[in-house]
């Protein structure tokens, strides 16, 4: 037998203000899609900005459905856009948020494990690396440098 130690390295920044002017600017953008989800089951409302490599800037926000799991995550809704309307364009980034009506989300949530492996199968796609910054409504924001620090064992088409 033998061990196997996986280590993470994520930036963690203190506020918004504290990330790169563009950063900034995307995380701002999640922030207004957030405050259009649609979950009027859960009450957490999450919201996604990505940017491309062309410059373009897709938003996304969940959309809750009573028949459950018929929903979709904010991270999936624009990932999955952006690859339906932009196939050849690489992702360079996502600034990710989350709140709750019922509780205050002071640290930071990252993509749940659907949207994980979603990202992943960009990222490898794409053969380039995503940042993906991510925080609650308030207080610091983490920042993975690829998704490969929040999947480190990923399932990809290799194992096919």
């Amino acid at each position: 037998m033998k061990n196997i130690t996986i280590t993470t390295d994520l930036s963690v920044y203190n506020a918004v203000t504290e990330l790169p002017v563009a950063t900034q600017e995307l995380m701002e953008q999640a922030v207004a899609s957030r405050k259009k989800a649609y979950a009027p089951y859960s009450k957490f409302k999450v919201g996604t900005a990505i940017l491309l490599d062309n410059g373009e800037v897709i938003l996304g926000s969940n959309q809750e459905n009573a028949a459950y799991p018929s929903g979709l995550c904010a991270e999936r809704v624009a990932i999955f856009y952006a690859g339906s309307m932009y196939p050849d364009a690489k992702i360079v980034q996502m600034a990710i948020t989350a709140a709750s009506d019922t509780n205050k989300t002071e640290s930071p949530i990252p993509p749940c494990g659907a949207c994980r492996q979603s990202i992943a199968e960009y990222e490898i796609k794409q053969e380039q690396p995503i940042e993906i910054y991510f925080m609650g409504e308030s207080g610091d924001i983490y920042k993975s440098s690829s998704l490969k620090n929040l999947l480190p064992l990923m399932f990809d088409k290799n194992f096919l």
